[in-house]
C-alpha cells in the first residue's frame, strides 16, 4: 500500500510519514495539491492522506479534482486537519473526501482509518464517510 501525504507543514509530513513507515506502508509526500497532482502523474500512489488548509491548492480542491478525473475518482482520500468545525467537516465530505481527521490524529488513528475504507472498498461498499 503506497500512500501520498499531502501537507504544506514539512514537519506534519514527516511526522506522519514516520507513523504510516511504522505501520508497514510505503509513503510519497507532497507540500500541497499541485505538487500531489505532480506526484500523482508519477507514482504509483494506492491513497490519499492530506491536510484541508494548503497554499496553492488545498485539500477540498484536491479532492474535487480527483472526483472528478475518472483515473483518480475512485482513489481513497483521508481528510487530517485542524478544522473541526462540522461546516468544514461537510464541506469535505460533499468534495469526496472517505474519512475526516481532526488533527492530532494518532498514528492509531491513521491506521484504523486505512483499514476501514480499504475494508468497505473490498467488501463492495463506497468507502465514504
Amino acid at each position: 500500500m503506497r500512500l501520498l501525504i499531502v501537507d504544506d507543514d514539512k514537519t506534519t509530513r514527516k511526522i506522519l510519514s514516520l507513523y504510516l513507515k511504522g505501520k508497514g506502508y510505503e509513503v510519497v509526500t507532497a507540500e500541497n495539491g499541485l505538487d500531489a497532482m505532480e506526484k500523482l502523474g508519477t507514482e504509483s500512489i494506492n491513497m490519499v492522506v492530506t491536510d484541508m488548509n494548503m497554499p496553492y491548492m488545498d485539500g477540498i480542491e484536491l479532492t474535487k479534482t480527483l472526483r472528478a478525473d475518472p483515473a483518480w475518482q475512485s482513489m481513497p482520500i483521508i481528510m487530517i486537519t485542524t478544522e473541526a468545525d462540522e461546516d468544514e467537516r461537510k464541506k469535505a465530505c460533499e468534495a469526496g473526501v472517505n474519512d475526516y481527521l481532526v488533527k492530532p490524529a494518532s498514528a492509531d488513528q491513521i491506521s484504523e482509518s486505512i483499514k476501514k475504507i480499504l475494508k468497505k472498498i473490498f467488501a463492495g461498499g463506497e468507502g465514504n464517510v
